[in-house]
């Protein structure tokens, strides 16, 4: 298709679609109660729909009231259900897709429904409503002469039972549209190898003589491929590789700790970082302005958005309310309710609201502490198992534990990096460290991943701590007794290096 061509049709969509988002952004609470009624009365039928009579359901406060509030644990057994090939369960539309992610406290890995439904109405939907917004606040931009370089998930598709599981990249690759496959490279044959050692060096070489206009994938792997590309070109920077290269979108993790490496490969004042949030259960934000970090929330793709005051959460008092309630600076977790068939389902992620004319928010982290800089998505139940299973084969007594990312430098790998207080110290510290990492990769997949070959995370660094290092950390924070503990993962290093300071390094 001619340059001028895409311009044009893409200059139409946009038009069309900046009306139906001001639309959603004049009556977000109208739109959000339509959005709800319809997708009741679409799984009315279904088994879930009939347990909890969908069909008499007419107002928020009735669907609240009646509808439980659920985690992956409470769902997984309709899950197992609809992977083995049942349908209408909880969605009407036969569920043939499922997103494999980071586990709970009794799974390795969850697996996630996606929808026809929610692959062209959120996930598609999202994808050309990321170029609206870009080309709207930039007029001028190019960014359809070249093509966008996409970093996918590094998992094929598994086929099971009549029904598929993978990365939710690898789905979205396989089933995608032919104006985004048409604009983008490497190609799917390529993008959905499953061996990361082979497909990073197949990429650089696919894609380091295209004219490359956008990047598209998480940070942490993105940057892996990048520094690749500049390793095997034997060039300084990503502009004498792709001197189109205009805007980079990016989610998944904390751009923070990227964003100083980043400069350094693209040193241009005009170059354009724009942050999505999106996840296996469904796309949610998009920055919506060049320079802000807000993220305008999206009220029409299927997803029906409660939240609950992050004071009240997992408490007897656990306060859940709509959109219309929510207030500035309070931070919420996410309720979600899905035309993939979740029904008030926790997501798992904390947000602030920014603005309430529009809805804008910023990512505030996750419900439980955990690390995921890298994407690994280490939560508190894979340490507490890791260390357990460590100390178990090793004979040794933990008293307490901290641990923080080593983020990547220039060409460095990333790490985790743990400082550990024992009562009866491992015989073998080795040993003890290697247990830990094995026993980690075991009980978290997207751990595993990182871990493969050293490719984004080296192994963990661990520190034994002095005796009474925790307690005397807490003391000084005048934090002894009652609920007071060091916060057990971080997404920074703050408290890891008061420490290591206390500790003498």
């Amino acid at each position: 298709m001619p340059i001028p061509l895409v311009h044009s049709v893409a200059s139409w969509f946009l038009k069309k679609r900046i009306h139906q988002m001001e639309l959603f952004i004049k009556y977000p609470h109208d739109v959000q109660l339509e959005l709800l009624k319809k997708l009741l009365q679409k799984a009315k039928n279904t088994e879930v729909g009939l347990q909890y009579d969908f069909a008499s359901i007419k107002t928020y406060q009735e669907f609240a009231e009646r509808v439980p509030l659920q985690q992956y644990e409470d769902f997984e057994p309709q899950i197992e259900r609809s992977r083995r090939g049942e349908n209408n369960i909880f969605w009407p539309t036969p569920i043939k897709w499922f997103a494999k992610s980071s586990g709970t406290t009794n799974a390795k890995s969850k697996f996630i429904p996606v929808s026809d439904e929610s692959l062209e109405n959120c996930h598609y939907a999202a994808g050309k409503d990321m170029l609206c917004m870009y080309l709207n606040n930039n007029p001028n931009s190019q960014l359809f002469s070249g093509k966008s370089l996409r970093l996918g998930g590094s998992k094929e598709l598994y086929r099971q039972n009549g029904t598929q599981f993978g990365d939710l990249s690898a789905i979205l690759i396989d089933n995608m549209p032919f104006w985004a496959e048409y604009s983008s490279t490497p190609s799917n044959e390529i993008s959905l190898m499953s061996d990361w050692e082979v497909k990073m060096p197949a990429i650089v070489n696919e894609t380091i003589n295209e004219n490359v206009t956008s990047l598209a994938g998480v940070p942490s792997w993105m940057l892996v491929l990048l520094n690749n590309a500049l390793e095997a070109s034997g060039r300084n920077n990503l502009f004498e590789i792709w001197p189109n290269l205009e805007v980079y979108f990016h989610g998944g993790v904390n751009f923070a700790p990227y964003v100083d490496q980043y400069q350094k490969i693209l040193p241009s004042n005009s170059f354009r970082y724009f942050e999505i949030y999106n996840a296996s259960e469904g796309f949610f934000a998009i920055q919506d302005t060049n320079e802000s970090k807000e993220l305008l929330l999206m009220l029409d793709y299927g997803v029906f958005y409660e939240f609950i005051p992050m004071e009240s959460f997992s408490t007897s008092e656990e306060k859940v309310i709509p959109l219309s309630e929510v207030e500035l600076g309070k931070n919420y977790a996410v309720l979600i309710t899905t035309n993939a068939g979740l029904w008030r389902y926790k997501i798992g992620d904390t947000v602030r609201f920014t603005s309430l004319d529009p809805y804008r928010i910023k990512i505030t982290g996750r419900t439980k502490h955990h690390i995921n800089v890298f994407g690994e998505e280490l939560i508190i139940e894979n340490a507490e198992e890791a260390l357990k299973r460590a100390s178990q084969q090793t004979d040794c007594e933990i008293v307490d534990y901290t641990a923080a990312p080593i983020f990547m430098h220039n060409k460095e790998k990333g790490a985790h990096e743990w400082m550990i207080e024992f009562k009866t110290p491992p015989q073998d510290f080795s040993f003890f460290v290697e247990c830990l990492d094995n026993h980690l990769q075991n009980i978290n997949s997207d751990y595993e991943a990182k871990r493969f070959n050293n490719m984004t995370l080296n192994a963990p660094r661990v520190h034994v701590a002095r005796e009474k290092l925790f307690y005397d950390w807490l003391k000084k924070k005048n934090k002894l007794g009652g609920q007071h503990k060091i916060p057990r993962l971080s997404n920074q290093r703050v408290y890891l290096e008061e420490l290591l300071e206390m500790n003498g390094k």
